[in-house]
């Protein structure tokens, strides 16, 4: 049996990280496909001394991405898939606002062509890791940022949810980027890196996020069924009982 489920993905970016190709790739694993992706990282985890440098960065590109038809070519962003998948995501914004959290660009709808459910790239800072814009899967163009102090906590924010498909570290340490990807509960770690797919490697999560994996030789495993026959070659002794 494979289930791959959702997520909450964290990136995690440390001060030491390249923050402009870091920035790139958290906007790009964000708002590229609407966020309606299961390996989005859907929560930002920075570095307290550099959070509001690489946090303003981030709301940078947001800002910067086009939102219309997606037929049109100079789109990034088109409309949600769903009427009732954008009142889910809208309510969100409320929610985060409500639990705290600030809205660093974004938490709007757009009037799109068409009247398509188009709705803003949107970033919450000045958030916490137990409301509810920080556990719960909302699958849009909705990023969350948290501060951390130091690899540990960072570790504690990352695991701290009920999910595990995919995580996502930036740090120019590698023995810290062994360190973390080795921690994080996540079936898939990219370390500086968005979401690179290679086709062979396992695909799957752990904890709510799934059960089993697919891509290359995994594949097989997943579309049959295993048979053991045990043939006995020798007459051996078979115990008595009674």
């Amino acid at each position: 049996m494979h289930f791959e489920l959702g997520g909450k993905n964290p990136v995690i970016v440390f001060a030491d990280a390249d923050l402009e190709r870091a920035a790139q790739a958290v906007a790009f694993m964000i708002y590229s496909l609407n966020g309606e992706r299961c390996t989005s990282s859907s929560r930002l985890l920075v570095e307290e001394s550099i959070h509001d440098r690489f946090t303003d960065l981030v709301a940078q590109k947001a800002r910067a991405i086009k939102v219309g038809h997606p037929l049109d070519p100079e789109t990034v962003v088109g409309p949600l898939i769903h009427p009732e998948h954008e009142r889910k995501v809208l309510e969100y914004f409320e929610i985060g606002r409500g639990e705290g959290a600030s809205v660093a660009v974004g938490g709007t709808r757009v009037d799109g062509p068409g009247g398509g459910c188009y709705v803003a790239p949107t970033l919450f800072t000045h958030a916490r890791n137990d409301m509810r814009i920080a556990q719960e899967e909302i699958f849009g163009p909705v990023l969350t940022a948290i501060p951390f102090r130091d690899e540990a906590e960072a570790l504690s924010l990352a695991n701290g949810v009920q999910y595990g498909l995919s995580g996502y570290v930036w740090t120019s340490d590698v023995t810290r980027a062994f360190r973390v990807g080795d921690a994080l509960e996540a079936g898939m770690i990219w370390i500086n890196s968005e979401n690179v797919r290679h086709l062979p490697a396992p695909f799957g999560g752990v904890k709510n996020s799934g059960i089993g994996r697919d891509g290359g030789d995994w594949s097989f495993d997943f579309y049959m069924e295993t048979k053991n026959i045990a043939f006995a070659t020798t007459a051996h002794p078979i115990p008595k009982l009674g």
